[in-house]
């Protein structure tokens, strides 16, 4: 008999969620704080912890419906905490997505019915991008 799984409640997601954003920006302040200790300029502690949350945002962005491209706003001073926060509370319900799917993600997702209505599934890992075939003859 199978086990049906069942999201994770609100307690247990925000858990998630919080180790998911300590783990993914506090690095980044601890770094910055020590160049600024080290060389007294406080500029260098904003671009130090803005290029750690753009890289965090450049990691979680595929498995929240973001594109890895988005990571470079994850470099923004204050909108990166932020981005990384929505990714980190995305994260946190996966395999289960209480958010549409971008376009080319629909075609790999399904609408849960029944006791999970208004939850979404795609349980194939982040997606990727399809390239063109390099080689073949075009159809027109």
């Amino acid at each position: 008999m199978e086990r049906a799984t069942l999201p994770r409640g609100l307690v247990g997601r925000s858990l998630i969620a919080a180790v998911l954003f300590a783990v993914a920006v506090v690095p980044g302040w601890t770094l910055g704080g020590l160049i600024e200790s080290w060389t007294g300029q406080g500029l260098l502690d904003w671009l130090v912890t803005g290029a750690w949350s753009g890289l965090a945002v450049r990691v979680l962005a595929p498995y929240a419906s973001y594109r890895p491209r988005d990571g470079w706003l994850g470099v923004v001073p204050l909108y990166g905490w932020y981005l990384t926060c929505v990714l980190c509370w995305r994260v946190a319900l996966l395999p289960f997505r209480d958010w549409e799917p971008r376009a080319d993600e629909m075609a790999r997702a399904r609408w849960l019915t029944g006791d999970l209505l208004g939850y979404w599934r795609a349980d194939a890992g982040p997606v990727r991008v399809a390239t063109r075939p390099k080689a073949g003859p075009r159809t027109r």
